[in-house]
């Protein structure tokens, strides 16, 4: 072998790294016109790249608490609604019946009683809301559905209309079924816990609600065929329960205005989230940015260069051949 292909060995063999080192150049170049930030920040930033981690770190953060925030806003949004269906299907059935009742209307009084049994089947099933996999109204037994159908509530309240001596019995055994932690509502109906602790979250058990499900229930048997209407007291009953209803509604807004304040605390922490980001977002952009117009035009050179060494190498390719040939 001659010096001519020796040195042409060698040339081509320097090329060759050459030309690897141009690509490896080129994909962090390429990287960083599309990016708009250096890709080795270790070497752009050297002593600075303690401060620029702890910006990252504090906009990762940032994101982390933000996606806690809008899932905390969407529970908040799904129990709003819940609860304005539970506080539009009982709407009137308060006035409707006191004046039917007052009337000694048996017909609207019955109209009366079917409009409170089907709020009531509305109301369970808003109060079902589920959240993924979380169901809302259930406290800290998220994985438990709250109700099942309103059969076994009307069932329960029916047998103690039955059993009942007057209004006054039912209404003392009515708020034993409720009340008690052995009473009917926790025992046969209410599914979920009645602790919760996260404190944005509204348990089925909640004493507004609870209010509103007993009367709705008590409504729904009061027709003129139902096991209440032979009792002493009927009429007062009805009326009472009636206006209860109206105070459980009430009992409804004020909790839909507590949820109110967590929804506006939560809104302006977004608020503040995103004026961190912004001014965080700013800084590390000033430790990390790269001009992308400066990083295109770097890109262009790179490649004619590895064009260029590319042609250099098939000529000297070229020439060891003939140089061996010849």
């Amino acid at each position: 072998m001659d010096r001519f292909s020796i040195s042409s060995g060698l040339m081509t063999a320097s090329l060759g790294q050459h030309i690897s080192e141009l690509r490896t150049q080129i994909g962090k170049t390429s990287t960083e016109a599309t990016t708009g930030r250096y890709e080795d920040l270790t070497l752009h930033l050297s002593g600075r790249i303690g401060k620029a981690m702890l910006g990252q770190k504090a906009l990762a953060d940032i994101s982390t608490d933000r996606e806690v925030l809008n899932l905390r806003a969407s529970r908040l949004s799904l129990i709003q609604t819940s609860l304005g269906t539970v506080q539009e299907s009982s709407s009137g059935i308060a006035a409707n019946m006191l004046s039917a009742i007052g009337g000694e209307h048996e017909t609207d009084v019955g109209i009366a009683a079917r409009d409170a049994k089907a709020a009531l089947s509305a109301s369970l099933s808003s109060l079902n809301a589920r959240y993924g996999d979380r169901f809302l109204f259930a406290g800290d037994a998220t994985s438990t559905l709250p109700f099942s159908d309103q059969s076994a509530l009307l069932a329960d309240i029916e047998l103690i209309a039955d059993s009942a001596t007057d209004s006054a019995d039912f209404a003392t055994q009515l708020d034993d079924y409720f009340t008690s932690p052995t009473g009917g509502w926790l025992q046969n109906i209410y599914q979920g816990s009645t602790t919760a602790s996260d404190p944005e979250s509204v348990t089925a058990d909640n004493d507004a609600i609870k209010s509103l499900i007993r009367d709705l229930a008590v409504l729904a048997i009061s027709g003129p065929d139902g096991p209440l209407a032979s009792l002493d007291g009927y009429k007062t009953l009805v009326q009472e329960t009636s206006l209860s209803l109206s105070s459980s509604e009430t009992q409804i807004t004020n909790l839909r205005a507590d949820l109110g304040v967590y929804e506006e605390r939560n809104a302006i922490e977004q608020k503040t989230l995103d004026t961190e980001e912004t001014v965080l977002t700013a800084s590390f952009n000033d430790l990390t940015a790269r001009d992308q117009y400066e990083a295109a035009t770097e890109l262009q050179s790179l490649q004619t260069t590895l064009e260029a060494s590319y042609l250099i190498t098939a000529r000297l390719s070229q020439l060891s051949l003939l140089n061996y040939l010849g």
